[in-house]
């Protein structure tokens, strides 16, 4: 038989959370998994009402006392649980009855690491099938071009040699034509993103920051204010440093452009924040630790219809914007195993990147 020290060392092992309520619905039991899960240690939790470690509905507090009356069991999906620290969860729970005991037992299981998978999923893919297009796009673009630089060259060679005024008029419209064709072919080197592979380095973090810092300070003569948040005991990371700086300067180009055109120079602030996170999925592979860049901004916030798709080629904010800083930046992350997210509203807008501490 096992005792109660082995039992309670048996329920902290398991990865599933397990809460348990008396007749009051009050809290007379959590795991270790549970602890994590709502954010409060036993100690401080057993006694308490459940409603004041975390909340979901009144339903939901009448669903659980008729379960206790009726002894019967049920299970709930994707419900919402607002913690005590007023952050939010999706989980599974199954409830089941101990009449005998007059206790309830909650198997809980967080939602919220799955549904990010899947959205984080979703999203590589999207952008990777779309990207392949544009890729696709831009090399039967370039073929053409480069014919047209080309003849066009050819024509210019030939009106030269005529001594007629109108042989140098026409000169000056095949330099165009010229011009025109080194644009476009810019463009879509653009679109095709670095062309060279990452080499993984080990790289500080802070000489990245630091070094994107003094672009956007140089950009605007130092009239918007930018504000350090750095951890300083984060290890070297595994990146192409010159990459990662222009993946980075994208986005903090990004920031300052808008807040230069809503908000004023002047008005606004940067925030270049670096910390370490433990224990964090980036797509299906499970990282011990992380390496996480924020970039926060006071700007106007992105437009909610493009939210969801501001990291896709020729998708921009701005009139001015051609749409291909953030698909370089997501690309060039992905290269380092890592992800990008944006979380924006009104008068804030933060990127998080994330980079993996260790190269596999």
């Amino acid at each position: 038989m096992l005792n109660d020290r082995q039992l309670r060392l048996l329920l902290d092992n398991l990865t599933s959370a397990v809460l348990v309520l008396d007749e009051h619905l009050s809290l007379c039991y959590l795991n270790s998994a549970a602890e994590d899960l709502v954010a409060a240690s036993s100690t401080r939790s057993i006694g308490l009402p459940l409603e004041e470690v975390v909340r979901e509905s009144r339903s939901a507090e009448q669903a659980l006392r008729s379960a206790l009356a009726s002894g019967e069991k049920y299970t709930v999906r994707r419900a919402l649980w607002l913690l005590h620290n007023l952050e939010e969860c999706t989980v599974d729970y199954s409830v089941t009855p101990l009449t005998e005991l007059g206790l309830l037992l909650l198997e809980v299981q967080s939602m919220d690491r799955l549904l990010r998978i899947a959205r984080e999923d979703a999203l590589i893919s999207a952008q990777e099938t779309t990207r392949n297009l544009v890729r696709g796009m831009a090399h039967e673009v370039k073929n053409p071009l480069g014919g047209i630089r080309g003849a066009a060259q050819l024509l210019q060679r030939e009106l030269k040699d005529l001594t007629q005024p109108e042989g140098e008029d026409l000169a000056e419209y095949t330099q165009i034509i010229i011009e025109e064709a080194d644009r476009l072919r810019n463009l879509v080197d653009r679109m095709l993103g670095p062309r060279q592979p990452v080499k993984l380095l080990p790289v500080n973090v802070h000489s990245i920051t630091e070094r994107v810092a003094q672009l956007v300070e140089a950009e605007c003569d130092g009239a918007l204010e930018i504000k350090r948040d750095y951890d300083p005991s984060i290890p070297d990371i595994p990146a192409d440093s010159e990459q990662l700086i222009q993946a980075v300067l994208n986005i903090a180009r990004n920031a300052m452009q808008a807040i230069a055109e809503n908000v004023g120079l002047a008005e606004g602030s940067l925030t270049i924040r670096t910390r370490v996170q433990r224990q964090f999925t980036i797509g299906r592979r499970h990282c011990a630790l992380v390496c996480r860049i924020d970039i926060v901004d006071n700007g106007p916030g992105i437009p909610e219809d493009i939210r969801e798709r501001i990291f896709y080629p020729m998708i921009s904010g701005r009139a001015e914007g051609s749409g291909l800083g953030l698909s370089i930046s997501q690309h060039i992350i992905n290269q380092h195993r890592g992800l990008i997210k944006c979380e924006s509203q009104p008068g804030q807008t933060e990127f998080q990147i994330y980079l993996p501490l260790a190269s596999d």
